[in-house]
């Protein structure tokens, strides 16, 4: 089981940065995907960046040209580098870990971090 510990979210204001860190518990050799996804108030968790175990890199539309995602393969952390902030990104974000295993992919959850812009 992958475990995740997310850090770095806190109080920013429109169009400053911040980056997100997650820490995971093995390599990422053994990870096909590492995802950042949000979850705002009211809202469904929606994916915004991920990297492939090759480094492949995809941004969800809204987030495109501001947020990036990077990984650091030795201390198995990947970062989510967000700038150009606005109040519509403000949201909890969670960090994902896709497996694919011998019962197929399995997805694992970190707790979550808050991420408030304010206007």
């Amino acid at each position: 089981q992958v475990q995740l510990v997310e850090s770095g979210g806190g109080l920013v204001q429109a169009g400053g940065s911040l980056t997100l860190s997650c820490a995971a518990s093995e390599s990422f050799l053994s990870i096909n995907t590492m995802n950042w996804y949000r979850q705002a108030p009211g809202s469904r968790r929606e994916l915004v960046a991920s990297i492939s175990r090759v480094g492949t890199t995809d941004y969800a539309d809204s987030v495109k040209d501001r947020f990036f995602i990077s990984r650091d393969d030795a201390k198995n952390t990947v970062f989510l580098q967000m700038n150009s902030l606005e109040a519509e990104d403000t949201a909890v974000y969670y960090c994902n870990a896709r497996r694919l295993e011998s019962s197929g992919y399995l997805d694992y959850w970190g707790q979550g971090t808050a991420v408030t812009v304010s206007s």
